[in-house]
């Protein structure tokens, strides 16, 4: 990795979610510009190992780029005139090695080979962040999940009690959409392809410079960089922004699973769950606002919207398209910012959670007993009939809100179910279903 001085213009300061994190420099435009730099001093490495180039070419073009004498906010500006960053960079680049070995500088290549190329050393270096912090984050899960395997909580569906479940089972879920994108994210940045096709996508141009296997010079890059070779040249193929595109916006989404979730249960008056540390009011000094969750739903929220750029980019016409490539450059980097942060949140939420059981405990009566109304309905069934029992339950839910007694209470007063042991069929902690079991499976995956 070529050093570059690591001054950032940006600084984060309307992005809390990222800012700061390992994740923000490793897409800043510092990194990028050390991306753009070691693209170029590999690719004439890359001519130099098949004989295409001296070896004091690359030895010059590698030590030029590692010099730190680029200012990525005046190419940024003179970009303005080519479209992209890399003809002023080649240009200043190419003065920087001297004369002797200047013109072995991005020989045969074009801006969009280096620019996509760097673009993939961001996303690998990018993501192997995120994937460590996921690492972190289902590890964090799976002990919570193993911990509270029997911890029962009020199951919710429709933001209403629904039956009872256990804060584990909930847990391992969480874990197992962490280690859905941490899967997927894995498999993408392990797949991400360096860019090199000239011109058009022909290799014409490596040819004339005396390439006899341009498919060898590809391979060459490729080892180079640490990346994959690809196939054919992929200017307007654009399958590896598709699947950075599609693995970013899912591991936002999982994890924005988590922190939603968070919020509801950190809800003043359900009190089930809190952040280890909570974020402060300006204005109110009582408050420990769960931050974290909320800048994991935040990046959650936007995730999508700069996925379908991604996507609506695919259809690239020609050989280099107008406009369907630059559009990609920005909402991607956001896209590794955003989850890169979350990541990072996640990974800190899971690890200071606190779960109140008492509370749990507690939800499980507020409705007297209906939350096991599923299991009474089967019970019922056969010792009164179908729609004998769905007629008792239906008036005894009744009276349970009007008269503010339990469900086993009133039900005790019916003759015909008198044999019953309706403390038993009433009690929450006795009808988790499958839970637990399901909770051993889940921890299973490694």
């Amino acid at each position: 990795m070529t050093p570059v001085d690591p001054v950032d213009a940006e600084t984060g300061l309307l992005a809390p979610g990222w800012a700061g994190s390992p994740a923000a420099s490793a897409t800043s435009d510092t990194a990028y510009l050390r991306a753009l730099l070691d693209a170029e001093a590999a690719l004439t490495r890359a001519q130099a190992s098949l004989g295409l180039a001296p070896a004091q070419a690359a030895t010059a073009v590698t030590e030029a780029a590692g010099s730190g004498r680029f200012d990525p906010r005046d190419l940024a500006v003179r970009a303005r005139a080519g479209g992209n960053p890399v003809i002023p960079l080649v240009a200043d680049l190419t003065k920087a090695v001297g004369a002797e070995y200047g013109p072995y500088v991005h020989q045969g290549a074009t801006s969009q080979d280096i620019m996509d190329t760097a673009t993939m050393l961001v996303a690998v270096r990018a993501l192997s962040l995120v994937l460590a912090d996921l690492e972190h984050t289902q590890g964090a899960l799976a002990r919570l999940a193993a911990h509270h395997r029997d911890t029962v909580m009020p199951g919710r569906t429709l933001t209403q009690h629904a039956v009872p479940t256990t804060f584990g089972l909930k847990a391992a879920g969480w874990r197992s959409l962490v280690l859905d994108a941490r899967d997927r994210v894995r498999a993408v940045r392990d797949g991400l392809p360096v860019q090199l096709g000239g011109a058009a996508g022909t290799l014409a141009a490596f040819t004339v410079y005396g390439s006899a296997d341009p498919r060898a010079l590809t391979d060459a890059y490729a080892r180079e960089l640490s990346l994959v070779s690809p196939e054919l040249p992929w200017h307007t193929l654009r399958t590896p922004i598709a699947d950075l595109a599609g693995c970013l916006a899912f591991a936002a989404g999982a994890l924005g699973k988590i922190a939603v979730d968070v919020l509801t249960l950190s809800r003043t008056e359900i009190a089930e769950v809190a952040e280890g540390t909570g974020g402060g009011s300006s204005a109110m000094p009582h408050k420990a606002n769960p931050v974290r969750a909320t800048l994991i739903a935040a990046a959650a929220r936007r995730a999508p919207q700069l996925a379908a750029t991604l996507y609506g980019s695919l259809a690239a016409e020609d050989e280099r398209p107008a406009g369907a490539w630059h559009a990609e450059w920005e909402p991607l980097r956001d896209l590794l910012r955003l989850v890169g942060g979350s990541a990072r949140h996640a990974a800190e939420l899971a690890e200071g959670l606190r779960v109140n059981t008492d509370a749990m405990r507690e939800h499980l009566g507020l409705t007297h007993g209906l939350i096991v109304s599923e299991r009474l309905a089967a019970e019922l069934a056969p010792v009164l009939g179908r729609a004998r029992a769905k007629e008792l339950l239906t008036e005894a839910a009744r009276r349970t809100h009007a008269e503010g007694r339990s469900l086993a209470e009133l039900l005790a007063e019916e003759p015909e179910l008198k044999d019953l042991d309706l403390d038993g069929l009433t009690d929450p902690t006795r009808y988790t279903g499958s839970a637990e079991t399901l909770t051993d499976r889940a921890l299973e995956r490694s």
